[in-house]
């Protein structure tokens, strides 16, 4: 029985596919007060925002260069432009804290 040929950026290909859909996405959990703060927001930025906090819960290196953990409280911080959204990664939950400008959210 003739060996089939398979090259190597072929094996790769099917490899990066089947680890990209290994993901499960974390629930996430807004409190009242960042709620509050995405309705007031105009919808384009809302939209940004949310798209990277869901981005994180789907694959938390997608985000790997925005994100830093907060010295002196508890939880992460999530750069999003000139916005920061505070949350915490703990568990199969992620929960969001906190959005503001980046000079006033961690008074």
């Amino acid at each position: 029985m003739p060996t089939r040929h398979v090259a190597q950026r072929d094996i790769s290909i099917y490899f990066d596919a089947k680890v990209a859909y290994g993901y499960t996405m974390k629930q996430i959990s807004y409190t009242k007060s960042a709620i509050r703060v995405l309705r007031r927001l105009p919808a384009n930025t809302t939209t940004l925002i949310r798209a990277k906090i869901e981005a994180y819960a789907q694959d938390p290196s997608s985000q790997a260069n925005n994100v830093k953990s907060l010295k002196g409280r508890e939880g992460i911080r999530l750069r999003v432009g000139d916005w920061r959204v505070i949350m915490d990664d703990q568990g199969t939950v992620l929960a969001v804290f906190d959005i503001g400008r980046r000079g006033g959210i961690y008074d």
